[in-house]
């Protein structure tokens, strides 16, 4: 063990970390570091505080959890990979870790070329600085991981994933772009990776959780935690919230000017680290776990019904393929199948595939939308099937799928991860026309809920005729005067006790 210097002394240290964070432009940095490592404070850094954290006092203790809400290019991710090395670094075992047993320093990146970052920055520290370099025992590359001698593993993951956090004691714990953790990727969501890790803190008297992002749409944790904790003054949790120029004076303000001409709602989030109005989830998890069948993975063909196939396209080197089989029984949408083929893949194989599941259940068409022009129609026609549009744009079908899925018993959904991850990361915003759109977060996916929503959407939500629009008004005005459509057919009109309108006609 080797004696080192508390992380903002580090930060000026010559030997240390100077050299990532040399100049006035770190200044704002240390002042957060000062209030939440609980160190002394001047004046002027108790000022910069309250001002990045709604007015509040620093705490009175080093807090459990830090949450900094940071525009684009503020220092997120070179502060918090400095602060990781150092926590590492400095951590005294004794008295607090049994022999063999390992603390974790972990930093969960919301994908692998973020991680790449993180790992970039935390490598550069133990090879760079050499008290720090003397302390390694073993460096993997291919597993991001730095094994120091001080019991201590470094490690960054891409991905949330609670289960890998489970049983280690966890010194610090970094979640990056945390406000993008829950997408439509099959990730687990922020939320439970939050309840994995805080309990593996608990045996490690000076361990935290740090929390960076640029805010995003007005759910999940970040959202959840910058809710219920800006501006109060607690001693547990603190949360930061600042644009990218007070965090870093230094930053060329030109690319953010031009982009709040262009696109306000999104440069006032990315540079001002302002929650999007204009953004916000598509539904509700709980309503999409209501609408699974729990253990319902795949629903066989059924002689006697009509079903409809959905595919989203791909050409084979980046997105998935999808297909989805759904029927209608009644008024109910019931979704049989769905199959994925991730890239790389050959498409004619995979259509090929396709159009044989297809005739398993009876039917001899897809619908799909106009991706790759004519190649779907013509590799779909080759193997016997015939490849239509689905008529609505993806934005279209997912609005369309939404109140059959707000009404319970209406849409039946198979027990499937990405399926339900995907529908659940659905953004939906206005747009400048004042209509709704809604489509996968940036950086996601949404092609296996595509194909899902074409196949119900088809199935059991699309009209059925010219005349489906006028019977469904006259549904509804039957429904306003106390009357029951189901019934009308076997129930004589001078029998209803209920006020309807006079239209003329007796049925």
């Amino acid at each position: 063990m080797i004696e080192i210097p508390n992380i903002v002394a580090s930060m000026e240290h010559p030997g240390l970390f100077r050299t990532w964070f040399d100049g006035a432009s770190w200044n704002g940095w240390k002042s957060i570091a000062k209030a939440t490592n609980g160190l002394p404070m001047s004046p002027a850094d108790v000022a910069f505080f309250k001002s990045v954290a709604g007015g509040r006092e620093p705490p009175k203790r080093r807090p459990r959890e830090i949450y900094v809400l940071g525009g684009r290019r503020a220092g997120k991710d070179s502060y918090t990979s400095g602060v990781a090395a150092h926590t590492a670094a400095s951590f005294n075992p004794r008295g607090i870790l049994r022999p063999g047993e390992r603390a974790v320093v972990v930093c969960v990146a919301v994908d692998k070329d973020q991680g790449r970052i993180i790992w970039n920055y935390c490598r550069a520290f133990f090879e760079r600085i050499k008290p720090f370099s003397a302390m390694v025992t073993r460096l993997a590359e291919s597993d991001n991981i730095i094994e120091l001698c001080n019991q201590v593993d470094v490690i960054v993951m891409s991905g949330a994933r609670p289960a890998a956090l489970r049983g280690r004691p966890i010194l610090l714990a970094v979640l990056d772009e945390c406000a993008h953790f829950q997408s439509g990727d099959g990730a687990t969501s922020d939320s439970e990776l939050h309840a994995a890790i805080l309990p593996s803190m608990a045996t490690i008297p000076q361990a935290q959780l740090i929390g960076i992002s640029t805010p995003h749409r007005r759910d999940g944790l970040l959202f959840n935690q910058w809710r219920r904790y800006f501006g109060r003054d607690t001693d547990d949790v603190v949360v930061i919230q600042a644009a990218s120029h007070v965090l870093n004076p230094s930053l060329d303000t030109r690319d953010r000017d031009r982009q709040l001409q262009e696109d306000p709602a999104r440069a006032q989030a990315e540079w001002f680290a302002l929650w999007r109005d204009d953004l916000v989830s598509f539904i509700d998890p709980a309503t999409v776990d209501r609408a699974v069948v729990a253990g319902r993975i795949e629903l066989p063909p059924s002689p006697g019904i009509q079903y409809t196939a959905g595919v989203d396209p791909s050409g084979g080197s980046s997105d998935s393929m999808t297909l989805a089989i759904a029927h209608a029984d009644g008024e109910r949408g019931i979704l049989d199948l769905v199959r994925e083929w991730k890239p790389p893949f050959s498409p004619d194989l995979v259509c090929r595939e396709i159009a044989e599941i297809c005739r398993r259940y009876g039917t001899t068409t897809v619908l799909g939308d106009n991706y790759g022009g004519e190649w779907p129609k013509e590799r779909f026609r080759a193997h016997g099937i015939d490849y239509q549009l689905a008529g609505k744009s993806r934005s279209d079908l997912y609005l369309t799928l939404l109140p059959a899925l707000n009404t319970p018993g209406r849409i039946e959904l198979l027990d499937h991860k990405r399926l339900t991850a995907q529908l659940c990361g659905l953004e939906r915003r206005t747009t400048r026309s004042g209509k709704d759109s809604v489509d996968h977060p940036s950086g996601g996916h949404d092609d296996v809920i595509n194909a899902a929503a074409i196949a119900l959407v088809g199935a059991a939500l699309a009209p059925q005729g010219a005349a489906w629009g006028w019977l469904e008004y006259m549904r509804r005005e039957c429904i306003k005067a106390g009357l029951d459509p189901d019934r009308l057919p076997n129930t004589d009109y001078d029998d209803v006790r209920a006020p309807a309108p006079d239209w003329g006609w007796r049925f």
